[in-house]
């Protein structure tokens, strides 16, 4: 994690733009065929949301986009990605913790596992200073058709939201929703992030 001078990134002009509007996060929506990942999820007895949670770390860690955050405006870059999982605690509370991304699902969901695992138990928040975080938030006890987060300029990162995914006979699909901040990236590179996901989950290796 290092500053940088948003004049020498492609950003320059959205900075300009937006790190000072009173609202610059933006949310876009698109509803996902998750029909092979639910597949894996029910075959390898594997947590669905891991397999989500890879599937958006894997498609934003190829995006330069994602590597770049506004924060107290100042711009910062970072070398990798990590995707952050609200888990249910044992004093009826939540946490929440940091998973780095990696490129090897399986070690992916070691970690997965690991850290939701402990911040579940201990009641307490596993953070990371030196990765792009990507939040994430399921609510899975209800259909969802698309999901506004709360704009604060205590968190500025993006945050990729859904509820309970819907079944038909050949076709599971979820909607999921996609908060960003302006500086950080436009509409256009949000939709890329949002094809890139389908894609992977399209690609995605059921072994």
């Amino acid at each position: 994690m290092k500053e940088v001078n948003p004049k020498e990134t492609n950003r320059a002009e959205a900075f300009e733009m937006w790190m000072s509007s009173p609202m610059p996060m933006v949310t876009l929506t698109k509803t996902f065929n998750i029909t092979r990942l639910h597949k894996i999820s029910k075959n390898k007895r594997i947590k669905l949301n891991a397999l989500l949670c890879w599937c958006i770390g894997k498609a934003a860690s190829q995006m330069e986009e994602f590597h770049l955050l506004p924060i107290q405006d100042k711009l910062f870059q970072y070398d990798r990605v990590a995707i952050n999982v609200i888990v249910n605690n044992l004093k009826g509370g939540i946490s929440s913790c940091d998973i780095p991304f990696n490129n090897d699902f399986n070690r992916f969901n070691e970690d997965y596992i690991k850290l939701t695992k402990s911040a579940s138990n201990t009641c307490k928040s596993i953070f990371t200073e030196d990765a792009m975080i990507i939040g994430t938030s399921a609510m899975v006890d209800t259909e969802l058709d698309c999901i506004v987060n709360q704009y604060t300029d205590k968190f500025l990162n993006p945050m990729v939201m859904w509820g309970k995914y819907r079944q038909s006979w050949f076709k599971t699909t979820l909607p999921i929703s996609f908060q960003f901040h302006h500086v950080q990236m436009d509409g256009g590179q949000a939709a890329r992030f949002l094809d890139n996901i389908q894609k992977t989950i399209d690609e995605m290796k059921a072994n």
